[in-house]
């Protein structure tokens, strides 16, 4: 009889913790679906920097008329007298694009701005004297398009579009009579930037980029000392600049649209 009791209770027992892990196991919460991360892409608005080195090469001439036909800024009886400058230093700043990226072909606009301690001088001498000239630039900028193919997070590109740069040309000479001039021009310039880059996106939102360009700043002409009849006779200077430049930078893609929120199961 005892033990048939006792096999009737362990029976309960056994029912009654059952049903009370069954109990609890029902008010467990209900599971959370995240959906699917949505595949990387460059599409969408980005800012960022970047810093390097850029070197200029400014093919120039003098402009000396004969001694005694002095008759203008560049005379008939000029003859030129070939020199160069090539500027080099520091270049960095920032920049701001978009992307818009097709299955793996990308296509987009970007506009920089940089500071630059470009700066190069040399020496002249001439049949009727010597001078000096030194060239500086302090700001450019330019507005491109990228094209590129992405594989992964990897970016090939190739650039291109117009360029920008602020020029400073300092001038001084000195006569063989002894009289000596000095003059300051400065002027902005126009003309055209290609190159291409690599850029690597580290996280959906970062990535990193090195690039390369070379620019054209078209041909122009300073008249320093234009207007003056003396026994100095360098009145003027022909220049041609054109700029090799690598840079290294970061960019930050905006999150214009949020993600979706997580998706709750409702039982």
């Amino acid at each position: 009889m005892r033990r048939q009791f006792l096999l009737a209770s362990a029976g309960v027992i056994a029912l009654t913790g059952t049903a009370f892990a069954a109990d609890l196991s029902s008010q467990a919460p209900p599971p959370v679906f995240l959906p699917a991360p949505p595949p990387f892409t460059y599409t969408g608005l980005y800012v960022g920097g970047q810093v390097g080195y850029a070197w200029d090469n400014d093919s120039a001439n003098v402009f000396v008329p004969a001694a005694g036909l002095l008759t203008g800024p560049i005379s008939p009886f000029s003859f030129g007298v070939p020199f160069s400058l090539q500027p080099d230093g520091v270049i960095g700043g920032a920049h701001i694009g978009y992307n818009l990226q097709i299955g793996q072909w990308l296509l987009g606009l970007e506009g920089t701005v940089d500071g630059t301690s470009l700066s190069g001088s040399t020496s002249i001498f001439t049949p009727v004297g010597w001078a000096a000239a030194t060239s500086s630039e302090n700001v450019q900028g330019s507005i491109r398009l990228r094209a590129g193919y992405v594989w992964n997070r990897l970016l090939i590109y190739a650039t291109g579009g117009a360029a920008f740069t602020g020029i400073t040309n300092n001038y001084s000479a000195v006569s063989t009579s002894g009289f000596g001039l000095s003059s300051s021009i400065s002027q902005t310039r126009a003309g055209w930037t290609v190159g291409g880059g690599l850029e690597y996106a580290v996280t959906n939102n970062w990535s990193l980029r090195v690039e390369y360009r070379y620019s054209d700043f078209g041909h122009y002409e300073d008249y320093p000392f234009a207007g003056i009849s003396d026994t100095l006779y360098v009145v003027g200077s022909g220049h041609h600049l054109t700029e090799n430049q690598v840079q290294a930078g970061f960019s930050y893609k905006l999150d214009l649209f949020p993600q979706p929120a997580p998706v709750v199961a409702k039982y």
